[in-house]
């Protein structure tokens, strides 16, 4: 049980990799036949307009609905009656970028321009904060337990029979500033666009305003989790811009502090040889 799950959790992590990375190209428009913006155009094989619209919103919807509705605590408990709670975040997983990959084949394009970017710098300047979403993305994964967020060391745990730690509320780097770095850099790359079609925009408002509802839910959680230090850290930093203050956690700052008054309570000689241990 424990090799099939260590399987299932790559193969889950491996078909994540090819969603993410072919939504860097589908939103960008990069060397694939099938894009946000490239591909056959809406109605051009007899289907109305309005269809295609229909279609995409639908798309949408289907990531959208899937992605909430399996995050939330109460769907997890009844959703794992039926399905091993190691592979859990895995299918998880699975499901978000099946879900991802169906809306990238069946996208209709409308490639109606909304607005154009069309001075040399300025479109190197859009595609830069695009790219830099995209990186803000990624890293922002790892700044928290990229491998735990995507199911692979859930499984990895269960095969060398390790516990997984219980959950700890921490605030590394960017999210001392920005409660949400991962959902700013997907905002960036969807909507830092040279060319902004009517399907692009479609999709960068259909998902932007799918992230806030998201986070609304998401944030919730985290208040039931964490309690009180989850509602002073919202209540210091931005959501999704760095408009605040920077948050130190009390538990953290509390506790360098007595480190410090501890140090400095500590005759020398001993200090020097703890140091040295």
């Amino acid at each position: 049980m424990a090799a099939f799950a260590l399987l299932y959790g790559v193969l889950s992590y491996a078909v994540f990799l090819c969603a993410f990375f072919y939504a860097i190209v589908f939103v960008g428009n990069l060397w694939v036949p099938k894009s946000v913006d490239v591909g056959l155009p809406a109605g051009a094989a007899g289907e109305p307009l309005a269809l295609s619209v229909l279609v995409n919103v639908l798309l949408l919807g289907v990531f959208a609905i899937q992605h909430s509705v399996m995050a939330r605590p109460g769907f997890k408990r009844w959703w794992t009656r039926f399905v091993p709670e190691v592979v859990e975040r895995s299918t998880y997983v699975l499901l978000a970028s099946l879900s991802l990959l169906l809306l990238f084949a069946q996208w209709r394009p409308l490639t109606a321009p909304v607005w154009q970017v069309s001075e040399g710098l300025a479109t190197w300047v859009v595609l830069a904060v695009q790219a830099g979403g995209w990186l803000l993305v990624l890293g922002s994964t790892f700044l928290i337990d990229h491998f735990e967020l995507f199911g692979v060391k859930q499984v990895l745990a269960r095969l060398t029979g390790r516990a997984l730690p219980v959950p700890v509320f921490r605030t590394p780097m960017l999210y001392k500033h920005v409660r949400h770095p991962i959902y700013l850099g997907f905002m960036l790359a969807f909507w830092a666009a040279p060319t902004m079609t009517a399907g692009h925009l479609l999709f960068a408002v259909a998902t932007s305003g799918y992230i806030l509802i998201g986070i609304w839910f998401e944030e919730r959680d985290l208040i039931a989790l964490f309690g009180q230090r989850y509602a002073d850290y919202r209540q210091r930093v931005g959501m999704l811009l760095p408009l605040k203050r920077s948050y130190e956690d009390p538990t953290h700052a509390a506790s360098a502090t007595r480190n410090a008054a501890a140090t400095q309570s500590t005759p020398p000689a001993r200090h020097r040889a703890e140091g040295q241990a």
